[in-house]
């Protein structure tokens, strides 16, 4: 359908596109591990059991991670987990990613310090390293079903800076570009950029995936210009819209999912 949506292009259904608390193409798991998609209504979504994704960034008073590498970190933590062998086919987590899956997509982000962190570490879970940033993913658990150690965890506040500009990435691998006209704290981009690594995960075929996870998740997370901006969510490329639960407006597009195997598709 033409038009727009707080400055993206409005996909066709044929496109990959994912919102925050929402997804827009259902997915189910033969048993080749291949994606296959089709439409998916709110109703179907809503009337699924929900489930959220829970991501704790460590963040220390004396010394917090740079913003980018966090982003990035989270987003190789959701890929590390997606692409993990408990969560997948009979694994111990795969129940719960598939139900989380089956219903509207949601990823929370809080942050933890000192024996907070120690504590979330002791739980079932992933710990990804970036150069500054640690990011434990949980495997999903229910909206109103989160494990005490993490639900007292707070979620708003999280805010984060770089020392210095971040360089320009390396197109010749994965890019998850940031909207440049919207306005989200460390830990709203995280989620986001999360999402867009999922969603290239998802358009990834299974060789490439596998090159991916093999080299151990390389991904750049940068903010375009408006024009490269304009150019990217026209581009095909799968993005990611919110759905205006928090800090921005319904339907904002986020995030471009950039992989040079998806620009050729």
């Amino acid at each position: 359908m033409p038009g727009s949506v707080a400055g993206c292009a409005v996909l066709s259904a044929a496109k990959r596109s994912l919102c925050t608390q929402d997804i827009i193409t259902s997915r189910t798991h033969p048993p080749g591990g291949s994606w296959q998609t089709g439409p998916v209504t709110s109703t179907d979504r809503d009337a699924a059991p929900q489930y959220v994704l829970p991501l704790v960034v460590r963040i220390e008073r004396a010394a917090p991670p740079a913003r980018t590498d966090a982003l990035e970190t989270a987003a190789r933590a959701v890929l590390t987990f997606l692409s993990d062998e408990r969560a997948l086919g009979e694994g111990e987590w795969a129940g719960a990613v598939r139900g989380w899956e089956d219903a509207r997509i949601r990823k929370v982000v809080r942050r933890a310090r000192g024996s907070e962190w120690r504590r979330a570490e002791a739980l079932p879970g992933i710990t990804v390293t970036g150069k500054s940033a640690e990011v434990r993913v949980f495997p999903p658990v229910p909206l109103d079903g989160w494990p005490k150690d993490l639900a007292k965890l707070q979620v708003s506040g999280t805010e984060l800076d770089d020392p210095e500009p971040p360089s320009g990435p390396d197109l010749a691998g994965a890019v998850l570009w940031l909207s440049p006209g919207l306005d989200m704290s460390a830990g709203k981009a995280m989620a986001q950029a999360g999402h867009g690594a999922q969603l290239a995960w998802w358009d990834l075929p299974a060789d490439e995936r596998a090159a991916w996870r093999d080299s151990g998740f390389p991904l750049a997370v940068r903010t375009p210009s408006a024009a490269r901006w304009s150019t990217l969510t026209a581009s095909g490329l799968p993005v990611v819209r919110d759905a205006g639960f928090t800090e921005i407006a319904p339907g904002s597009c986020t995030v471009v999912a950039d992989h040079p195997a998806l620009r050729t598709r």
